[in-house]
C-alpha cells in the first residue's frame, strides 16, 4: 500500500456495529476478493473486497475474517486468517503481512495462517445456529463469473447444509452509507488530492496536447501523493468524445476551440474521490460554451442545496429534472411546446441529460447504499448535472462530492475550481 497507516479503532468500530445487528448465536465470515486473471500468467492489480476491508483493515489477498461474538471459545470471536509467506514469495511477490502487523491494522487479537482455517472453522461452526454470508448485493452489479464469496457459500452450504443461512449485505448496506470521521477525512484526503491534480492539469492544457498527456499528468500527481491510483477509469474527453458518456480511449488530440470534460479521481486508502469539470482547450470559453457551462452550474448549486437529510431519491432527482428543463428551455434546446407533449417516463430533458444527478460515494465510487432509503446523515452523495449537445460537439458535466450533516451538507470539494472565471483565470495565469 501506498497509504500511510491507518488507525485499526476505524475497523474495530466498523466491527462493533456490525456485529450488534447480528441474530443471536451467529457467525459471520468474509473472504477478501479473487487475484483476476489480466492475461497468460499475469494478474490484475490486487483489489480488495469493499467489506472485507471495511471489517477488518487488512489490504491482502488470500484472507478470511471470522466474526462469532457469542463463540463458546472466547479466542475465536473474532478471528482473522492471512496468507502465509515464505522465502519464495518474499523474494518474486515482496513483503506480506506479519501477524504482528495484521494486528496493528485489524486490532483483531486472534491471527492465524489461512491453513488453520478450515480446522478452527470446523471447530466452532457447529455450535453456531446461523450463518450470515456475503456477497456483492450492489443494485449496479450484475455477477457472471462466480467470485470468491458466491464459490465460497456454495463450498459451505453443501458441507454444512442444516444451519440457517443469512446474508451480510443488508446490514452492510445499511452501515456503509453513514460515514464515520475518519472515514470523511480519508475521502476528504482523496478530494484533495484531486484537487491538485487538476490544478496542475488547468496549467498543462493547450491547443495540441493530448488526452493521454493529461492523464499522465494527473496519475502522476495522484501517486506523488501517496494515492492507490485512479479511483475509476479517467475520461479525457475533448470536444465530441464527452458526449460519450464513459469515454475511456483517451487517445485524441485537444484542439483549439474545443472543450475538454474531465471526470476523474484520486483513491486514497481505498476511499474514493468522484469529480467533474470541462475546461476549454485555449483557455477562454466562447460564449455558447459559457452558456452550457453556467447553465450546468446553476444546476448543480441548485441539486446540492437539496442534498441534505431526509431527501427522497426519486423525488431528488425529479426535482433537478425541473430545473434542467428550464435552463434548457434557456438555452433554445427545448421549448415549452416539447415539455407539454413530453412522455413523462422519458422527460424531453432526458435527450441531453440523460444519467442520474447523484450517486454514494465511499469504498466503492458506486457505493454500497439503498436507492429506496431518505438522504441520512453522514452519507456522502456526488451531484453531477450534465448537458450534452451532440451537434455542437459540446459536452458539459461538473461534479462535486457532497457530505451530509446535521447542519446540512459540506462541499468536500469546495476547495476545487469550478466558475468559468477562475478556470479561465487559472488557465491563463
Amino acid at each position: 500500500m501506498k497509504y500511510l497507516p491507518l488507525s485499526s479503532d476505524l475497523f474495530t468500530n466498523n466491527r462493533n456495529n456490525f456485529v450488534l445487528r447480528l441474530k443471536s448465536n451467529s457467525i459471520a465470515i468474509f473472504n477478501s476478493s479473487d487475484e483476476y486473471t489480466k492475461s497468460g500468467d499475469q494478474t490484475f492489480t490486487f483489489k480488495q473486497n469493499a467489506d472485507f476491508f471495511y471489517l477488518s483493515g487488512i489490504d491482502q489477498e488470500q484472507c478470511v475474517l471470522i466474526l462469532y461474538p457469542d463463540c463458546p471459545n472466547p479466542l475465536y470471536k473474532e478471528v482473522l486468517f492471512l496468507r502465509q509467506t515464505n522465502e519464495h514469495i518474499a523474494v518474486w511477490e515482496g513483503h506480506k503481512y506479519t501477524k504482528e502487523e495484521a494486528l496493528n491494522a485489524s486490532g483483531i487479537k486472534s491471527i492465524y495462517w489461512l491453513d488453520d482455517f478450515n480446522s478452527i472453522l470446523h471447530s466452532i461452526i457447529n455450535y453456531s445456529d446461523n450463518i450470515y454470508l456475503n456477497t456483492n448485493e450492489n443494485d449496479r452489479y450484475q455477477y457472471t463469473v462466480p467470485y470468491k464469496d458466491l464459490r465460497f457459500a456454495k463450498d459451505l452450504r453443501e458441507r454444512y447444509p442444516l444451519h440457517n443461512y443469512l446474508r451480510s449485505a443488508p446490514i452492510l448496506r445499511d452501515l456503509r452509507s453513514i460515514k464515520s470521521p475518519t472515514e470523511i477525512e480519508l475521502t476528504q484526503k482523496a478530494c484533495d488530492i484531486t484537487n491538485d491534480a487538476f490544478k496542475r492539469v488547468l496549467k498543462f492544457v493547450k491547443p495540441g496536447v493530448t488526452e493521454y498527456e493529461i492523464e499522465a499528468e494527473i496519475i502522476h500527481e495522484f501517486i506523488r501523493q501517496r494515492a492507490t491510483g485512479h479511483a475509476y477509469n479517467p475520461i479525457i474527453a475533448s470536444g465530441p468524445n464527452a458526449n460519450i458518456l464513459h469515454y475511456n480511449d483517451n487517445n485524441q488530440v485537444c484542439k483549439d476551440g474545443d472543450v475538454i470534460l474531465f471526470d476523474f479521481g484520486a483513491e486514497y486508502a481505498n476511499y474514493n474521490a468522484d469529480m467533474s469539470r470541462s475546461i476549454p482547450v485555449n483557455g477562454r470559453f466562447t460564449d455558447r460554451q459559457r452558456a452550457v457551462y453556467n447553465a450546468v452550474l446553476r444546476v448543480m448549486k441548485e441539486a446540492t442545496k437539496m442534498i441534505i437529510a431526509g431527501a427522497i431519491w426519486n423525488e431528488y432527482h425529479e426535482e433537478v429534472g425541473k430545473i434542467m428543463t428550464s435552463e434548457l428551455i434557456g438555452l433554445g434546446l427545448l421549448d415549452k411546446h416539447d415539455v407539454e407533449k413530453q412522455n413523462p417516463a422519458m422527460p424531453a430533458y432526458k435527450k441531453y441529460f440523460m444519467h442520474g444527478t447523484s450517486h454514494h460515494l465511499g469504498l466503492d465510487v458506486h457505493d454500497f447504499a439503498s436507492r429506496y432509503e431518505p438522504f441520512r446523515v453522514g452519507n456522502i452523495l456526488t451531484c453531477e448535472p450534465g448537458i450534452y449537445i451532440q451537434k455542437e460537439n459540446l459536452g458539459i458535466r461538473l461534479e462535486n462530492n457532497i457530505l451530509i450533516t446535521e447542519g446540512g451538507n459540506i462541499d468536500l470539494m469546495a476547495a476545487i475550481p469550478i466558475e468559468a472565471d477562475d478556470i479561465e483565470e487559472i488557465m491563463n495565469s
